[in-house]
């Protein structure tokens, strides 16, 4: 599909009906998209490029393609399709924004670089992930297009306390993930990163710019012979509009490749993407996953 190049002129109900999707890497922005579609709403959606899921292209109502830098390009887009309400979802390879000659490999527009001018050019701001993307959400308000959390679409997706699948836990699980949960809340507090490995008591991986999925291979080479917990939970001060804890297959398999035993998420700030498949995952690797609430003052709060 292309974009509507054209103004068009339509009334209030149509305009309520259209929602702005901004989509990174990964299955959620599809999961959103579908939502969206069947609660009768009109989908235009700005994906990232080399992150969008190319199906997007046939399943949205309309789909553009720019670079991540690119932020006038789809506000503009948004306002031409007369979108004031707006939601993201995926994941955005930050990585890419350290490789050598980075801008000119992203070609920013000319309100991309006012935006992140301070974080990269000027440096009077940091480029933790809450402040890049407040930054972003801050630059669509400024043309009147407000994000909401994609899990207020779907609020089904988000996880449950309890046993999701897998063994019930041993009492040093639950020591670990007890263990790992204040390091991992901790983690995000300063915005470094939402995930923790942990056996034993023992701290094996902490997530940073890489990713939960390289910081469980980097615990797997760590501790090859495998049995480790993966605590990953959501930011103290959690925006829901974007950078919520997501897990789904992928998340699964490099557990299974890396040696991992348990996973433990937070009950309802976690995103879970293809249930089913998970949880078929997960029995087929001997992966117990668990959804628990967040421990206050060290208390491990039993899931049952």
């Amino acid at each position: 599909m292309s974009s509507i190049e054209q103004v068009e002129t339509i009334d209030e109900s149509t305009v309520s009906r259209r929602i702005g999707l901004v989509a990174g890497a990964g299955r959620y922005p599809l999961v959103v998209a579908e939502a969206l579609l069947k609660q009768g709403h009109e989908v235009y959606c700005v994906g990232v490029k080399d992150h969008a899921d190319p199906k997007l292209n046939t399943l949205c109502t309309d789909y553009i393609e720019y670079g991540m830098s690119r932020l006038g390009a789809g506000i503009r887009y948004f306002q031409r399709n007369h979108i004031c309400r707006a939601t993201m979802a995926g994941k955005i390879q930050k990585v890419s924004l350290f490789k050598p000659l980075c801008w000119l490999n992203l070609f920013p527009d000319w309100r991309g670089f006012c935006t992140f001018y301070p974080h990269f050019i000027s440096r009077t701001k940091d480029r933790c992930d809450d402040t890049l993307l407040r930054s972003v959400v801050e630059a669509y308000a400024k043309d009147g297009i407000s994000f909401v959390p994609a899990t207020f679409f779907v609020p089904e997706i988000l996880v449950k306390l309890g046993q999701i699948c897998g063994r019930r836990l041993t009492g040093s699980q639950r020591q670990d993930i007890e263990f790992g949960w204040h390091m991992a809340k901790e983690l995000g507090r300063i915005d470094v990163g939402q995930c923790v490995v942990v056996k034993g008591r023992a701290v094996l991986a902490l997530e940073a710019i890489e990713g939960t999925d390289l910081c469980i291979r980097r615990a797997g080479d760590l501790c090859p012979s495998g049995g480790f917990t993966v605590i990953k939970v959501a930011k103290p001060q959690q925006d829901m509009r974007f950078d919520v804890p997501a897990i789904g297959t992928q998340t699964i398999q490099v557990m299974a490749e890396a040696g991992g035993a348990v996973l433990a998420v937070e009950a309802d700030k976690t995103i879970l993407i293809d249930k089913d498949e998970v949880m078929r995952l997960a029995n087929q690797h001997r992966i117990a996953v668990v959804a628990v609430e967040d421990a206050q003052q060290g208390r491990f709060r039993k899931a049952a």
